[in-house]
């Protein structure tokens, strides 16, 4: 350890040797920027959306029960779930499954109006007693 200190402090006051050290320095951050920029492009394609999908019960027109699903939904928006968002021709959905990766909050409401109800991703679930015309994924 001796034999390499005084090999180290020479280096030190050597200019040219400081140049070589400012230069690797800077070559490292203009990597570390370019990588992040990278992950920073390629992470909003899919932050747009709420990867996986949800499922709801509603009642057709033939007045049996269906299973509707929103695959991939976006992000941040309020969905109004087609089957059931016109309340005077339809009943309210029912029975949710959130298997995405985000919080789903139902709304009673079209539009994501009146009182609602959060699922926790992956595994939130609610049963027919719960009724919804409306979600939005955090």
């Amino acid at each position: 350890m001796r034999g390499l200190l005084p090999w180290c402090l020479s280096d030190l006051a050597n200019p040219a040797i400081e140049k070589e050290h400012l230069i690797m320095r800077l070559r490292n951050a203009a990597t570390a920027a370019t990588a992040a920029l990278l992950l920073v492009l390629t992470v909003p394609a899919s932050a747009g959306a709420a990867q996986g999908e949800f499922t709801y019960r509603f009642i057709g027109l033939d007045g049996s029960p269906q299973i509707g699903r929103l695959i991939d939904p976006p992000s941040r928006v309020c969905v109004n779930l087609p089957e059931v968002a016109d309340p005077n021709d339809s009943e309210p959905a029912d029975t949710p499954r959130n298997r995405t990766a985000s919080t789903a909050t139902v709304f009673k409401d079209a539009d994501c109006g009146g009182d609602h109800f959060s699922l926790r991703p992956f595994t939130g679930h609610a049963s027919e007693r719960l009724k919804f015309r409306s979600v939005v994924f955090s």
